[in-house]
């Protein structure tokens, strides 16, 4: 299930592309109208353009009525994913309280996100994290670089109780999974990049996705980064083909 907040003319667009993808969902209204982003595909020399446009301010009875239907949602979910900058008004340890909730209801919390809003989250305590190799320097406040390094720093990360596992992404060089008893690195097969946009995104839902389908950790994040490595195929916003993300995959097991 999706719990999300929505708020004027975008919102109700949000709500009907939801239930165009015939996908659970349940919104919290706000009084300000949610953001919209765009991207535009200048044709004649494929450069792109990202727009991200400011979002409204969360009153404090907004964004605490999110953490209260987290409380009773029903089912209580196996996995609970956070992701996405906060929005102006939503308190830095945001992600922190959700994570408490989270893993006082048993579920599996998964952040990615960026900032102080990740380091509160990561002093907490979650399931997973997912920052890519940028996010990751500044939360260990090392610029660390070669590969043996980031694989020490993230496994005392992992031993000091702030994440079970830690996948950083390193872009077209795949993601680096790091647990208390293993590390491997996931190189995705080489494909042409059309756009990059959702990648990061699709890498976690891959992840979860296979996750809930009771499938190993290891082919789970194999899965994500399939799923990634798919979404760089498609142009625009358009999300990664299921059966691009598949072929993948199983290109991937078989290599390991």
């Amino acid at each position: 299930m999706l719990l999300y907040p929505a708020g004027g003319l975008t919102g109700e667009k949000l709500k009907e592309l939801l239930n165009e993808e015939g996908l659970v969902h349940r919104f919290f209204s706000i009084q300000g109208i949610i953001r919209e982003n765009l991207v535009i595909l200048e044709e004649s020399t494929d450069q792109q353009y990202r727009f991200g446009m400011p979002g409204p301010e969360f009153q404090q009875k907004e964004w605490e009525q999110f953490l209260e239907q987290l409380s009773v949602i029903k089912p209580g979910p196996d996995y609970l994913v956070a992701s996405g900058s906060l929005p102006p008004g939503v308190p830095t340890d945001f992600y922190a309280q959700l994570a408490r909730i989270g893993k006082d209801r048993g579920a599996k919390v998964i952040v990615d996100t960026s900032g102080e809003a990740l380091e509160k989250a990561f002093q907490e305590g979650v399931y997973m994290i997912k920052p890519n190799i940028g996010e990751f320097r500044k939360l260990a406040g090392k610029n660390i670089n070669e590969e043996s390094q980031i694989k020490a720093e993230a496994r005392n990360m992992v031993d000091k109780g702030h994440c079970q596992v830690l996948v950083i992404s390193f872009g077209a060089a795949g993601a680096l999974m790091v647990t208390k008893d293993n590390s491997l690195h996931i190189r995705p097969p080489a494909v042409p990049i059309v756009s990059k946009v959702g990648a990061g995104d699709s890498m976690v839902a891959g992840i979860v996705y296979h996750l809930a389908r009771g499938k190993p950790l290891k082919e789970s994040v194999m899965f994500g980064v399939a799923a990634g490595t798919a979404a760089v195929m498609t142009p625009g916003t358009q999300l990664c083909r299921k059966q691009d993300t598949q072929r993948l995959f199983e290109t991937m097991i078989s290599e390991n």
